[in-house]
C-alpha cells in the first residue's frame, strides 16, 4: 500500500488506500489486520487508521475476531446474490429514469466510457476494464436523476469490485460485458424502455452467474 498524501484528511486517506487493498487483493479475505502494522505501513499514526477500521468493519470489509483483531471477511455469495438482487430490481429504473436525459453530450459520455472499456480489453487490463465497468454503471445511476440510486450503489459497487476484479480476468469475459453494455446504450438512444431495461435485467442476470461463479470456494 501506498503512503498518504495531503490535501484529504488522513482519515479519509487511510480509508480509501485501505479500501482499495481490499478491493484489489492485496489483503486477502481471513488475513489479520492490526492497527499498529496498518499504521507503520501507511507512515501515519494509530488514530486515522483506528477511525478508517472502524468504517469499514461498519461496511462489512472487516470483522472482529475475539482478542485477534480484525480479519478480512471472506467473499460470500450469498452476500452477492443479495447485492444482485437489488441491482436487478434497482438499475432497470434508473436506465427508465435516464432515457429521457439523454441527450447529445450524454451520449458522447456514455459511447466514451465504451470505447475505454474495449480499449482495455484489448490491452489486456483488467483493472482499467473494471474501472470503465464502473463508470457504465455510475454514467446511468447518474443520469437518472435519482441521488438515491447512486447513493446506494456506490457502496455496494465496493464489495463487487472484489469479485469483480476475477471475473473480468477471465479469457473472453471482458469483450462480452462490453457487447452488452453497447447493446444497452442503443436501446436507450433509441427510447425503447422496454427493450433497454430488459437488456439490463438480463446483463445483470448473466454477471451474477459470472461473479457467483468465482466467488465459488474451491
Amino acid at each position: 500500500m501506498e503512503s498518504l498524501q495531503q490535501p484529504k484528511s488522513l482519515v479519509d486517506q487511510a480509508y480509501e488506500v485501505i479500501l482499495n487493498a481490499l478491493c484489489d487483493g492485496t489483503l486477502k479475505p481471513d488475513e489479520r489486520l492490526t492497527q499498529e502494522e496498518i499504521a507503520a505501513r501507511l507512515n501515519v499514526s494509530r488514530q486515522p487508521v483506528t477511525h478508517a477500521l472502524a468504517v469499514l468493519k461498519a461496511q462489512g470489509f472487516l470483522a472482529q475476531t475475539g482478542r485477534r483483531g480484525l480479519t478480512v471477511t471472506a467473499i460470500k455469495p450469498e452476500f452477492f446474490q443479495a447485492i444482485y438482487q437489488l441491482r436487478t430490481a434497482v438499475e432497470p429504473l434508473a436506465v427508465s429514469l435516464a432515457i429521457p436525459r439523454l441527450d447529445d453530450a450524454a451520449k458522447g459520455a456514455a459511447n466514451a466510457i465504451i470505447a475505454r472499456g474495449r480499449d482495455m480489453v484489448a490491452r489486456q487490463d483488467p483493472g482499467g476494464g473494471l474501472a470503465a465497468d464502473i463508470d457504465f454503471h455510475a454514467f446511468i445511476y447518474d443520469l437518472s436523476g435519482n441521488t438515491l440510486i447512486a447513493d446506494s450503489m456506490r457502496l455496494h459497487w465496493h464489495h463487487l469490485r472484489r469479485a469483480m476484479s476475477q471475473v473480468l480476468a477471465y479469457p473472453g469475459m471482458s469483450e462480452a460485458v462490453w457487447q452488452q453494455h453497447e447493446k444497452i446504450l442503443q436501446a436507450m438512444i433509441a427510447g425503447d424502455d422496454a427493450q433497454a431495461t430488459s437488456l439490463m435485467r438480463h446483463h445483470l442476470m448473466d454477471a451474477f452467474e459470472r461473479v457467483s461463479s468465482a466467488t465459488k470456494p474451491a
